[in-house]
């Protein structure tokens, strides 16, 4: 595994990446080393770098902040970088030899962890092995409201007023 770091005044930034780079792992941002950490599993990584935010890594961050995180961690239930959804499903290995162990050690370094995959999380029954796997662990999972079909929404497309809920059933 392959493990880059980034700082700026304001934050210290970290991802995790196979020998490949095809899969990123996690992606971490502090800004406060003493104050909780909040934990993202979405469903794939984009463009994201330990130096470079995309839309999606911005927008967790900014709600990280405002909810008084003091940094948060992006893992997924694909470790396959990837833009397109369809594209994701047509890949050999979207999850990634590493990826359960990073999801797991994150959850363990996080006092709040937020599902937030969408719909798509149900592509090789991966959301419930994931949901299943965490909660196994011991671990309380939230979310930010769900679709109709009880998938938990993408931080992308959620009020920043809206505050995480806890997720009794997946």
């Amino acid at each position: 595994m392959i493990v880059r770091h980034h700082a700026t005044e304001a934050a210290t930034s970290s991802a995790a990446y196979s020998e490949c780079e095809s899969y990123r792992y996690s992606l971490a941002r502090t800004w406060e080393a003493n104050a909780p950490r909040l934990l993202y599993i979405m469903l794939n990584p984009s463009k994201a770098t330990e130096a470079v935010n995309d839309p999606t890594i911005e927008r967790c961050e900014r709600r990280a902040r405002a909810l008084g995180f003091g940094g948060f961690t992006a893992c997924n239930l694909f470790a396959w970088r990837e833009t397109d959804p369809q594209a994701l499903r047509r890949a050999a290995e979207p999850v990634g030899p590493e990826n359960d162990a990073a999801l797991l050690e994150a959850a363990g370094q996080s006092q709040t962890i937020l599902c937030a995959w969408g719909v798509h999380g149900v592509h090789l029954g991966r959301a419930a092995d994931v949901g299943r796997s965490l909660r196994e662990a011991g671990h309380t999972l939230h979310h930010l409201g769900l679709t109709r079909h009880g998938h938990p929404r993408h931080p992308l497309y959620v009020s920043y007023a809206t505050r995480p809920e806890l997720w009794l059933a997946a």
